[in-house]
């Protein structure tokens, strides 16, 4: 496992984690062992949105001995009056439902919690309200039931909205290649737009925890994918965990085998993660734009070139972490000797020679 410090709290969260929304689809002696292996193998965060009271139940029992040492997201608008889940925005039932999870997995707190699915303006303007939702939990804060706060979105436009806050300490957000390279058919907001939400929510040290990494598992299978192109889960884990902000991954599981699956990311090599094929199916507007794939890689002065541009995108909109990272790295951009190997192999035409010479000049090197 790797790990991530959040910015708002320092945890260590894994970059890889488990969404458990279908989870429940298993047996029960089968969901025990996904929780005990993924617990071996170093997860440490969970996204809470499962599908019935049952799964907390065990989830709550396979934690217990660690609950400090693993983090979790719950969601308030996820109920469960039935036994299983459902979809509420009355506010006692949001509140009820979370206090009874809490009393029913025994978890005594949940480590982010996000009011759940906010995609459209009239639903923004409703949790937000006086005495709404985001107050109430701003109050469960204050009495440790919740420890940070944040939101679930598949909308770039509701997503800045609830960044505009100033207690906003981490976000879900759908990101995949499909969603941010796709017209609006499979993922709201254009490339740009969801570009500069990631770049702005890194400005502001917000971190982001991904929901479908693999597009429901539609970028698997060619025939399926919107991109007209096969992807495979290392291909879109990497992609996602090279965007700006983000920390965990989180693909859904309800098979023990699931869980390799996820952690094969970490003994993949890099041509099993390279998702420069993307340049095939990317729009115009992401054509010269560095994406930070390192499909140039090596460069022959040792630069990470993928990295300098990260660094220096994140810089010029005002993120000081960034600006410090990027001058603690050993080989920086004026290392470059305008051999034009990196030109020659990327897929995305950027001009990386007059890149790293402007790279170069904003840090004054």
């Amino acid at each position: 496992m790797e790990y991530r410090r959040s910015p708002h709290g320092g945890e260590n969260l894994g970059v890889i984690g488990l969404g458990l929304g279908s989870v429940h689809l298993a047996p029960v002696e089968e969901r025990v062992a996904i929780f005990k292996l993924a617990l071996e193998k170093g997860v440490n965060f969970f996204d809470l949105c499962c599908g019935n009271v049952e799964t907390f139940k065990l989830f709550g029992e396979a934690v217990k001995p660690i609950r400090e040492k693993i983090y979790t997201q719950m969601h308030f608008g996820a109920v469960y009056d039935s036994g299983e889940y459902g979809f509420s925005r009355d506010l006692d039932q949001m509140i009820d439902n979370f206090t009874m999870l809490l009393r029913e997995s025994g978890l005594g707190y949940t480590d982010f919690g996000y009011v759940h699915c906010i995609d459209e303006d009239d639903d923004f303007e409703k949790v937000m309200a006086p005495g709404g939702l985001f107050e109430k939990m701003r109050e469960m804060k204050k009495q440790g039931l919740i420890r940070h706060l944040g939101f679930s979105s598949h909308t770039p436009s509701i997503a800045r909205r609830f960044l505009e806050l100033d207690d906003i300490d981490m976000f879900m957000f759908s990101i995949n290649p499909a969603y941010d390279y796709s017209k609006g058919e499979y993922g709201y907001g254009a490339a740009e737009e969801r570009r500069e939400l990631y770049e702005l929510a890194a400005r502001k040290g917000v971190g982001i925890s991904v929901m479908k990494p693999f597009a429901a598992g539609q970028l698997l299978d060619e025939k399926q994918s919107p991109l007209n192109i096969q992807l495979s889960r290392n291909q879109c884990l990497h992609y996602v965990l090279d965007r700006p902000a983000v920390l965990v991954a989180l693909p859904g599981v309800n098979k023990l085998e699931h869980v390799d699956e996820a952690l094969s990311y970490f003994k993949a090599s890099g041509d099993d993660k390279d998702y420069s094929i993307l340049s095939k199916a990317a729009p115009k507007s992401a054509e010269g734009r560095c994406v930070y794939c390192n499909h140039c890689a090596p460069c022959p002065m040792g630069i990470d070139i993928g990295l300098a541009n990260k660094y220096y995108d994140l810089a010029k909109v005002g993120d000081e972490l960034a600006d410090s990272h990027y001058r603690k790295l050993s080989i920086k951009a004026s290392s470059c000797v305008g051999c034009g190997h990196c030109e020659s192999r990327c897929p995305f035409g950027v001009k990386q020679i007059s890149r790293m010479a402007e790279i170069k000049e904003y840090f004054g090197e």
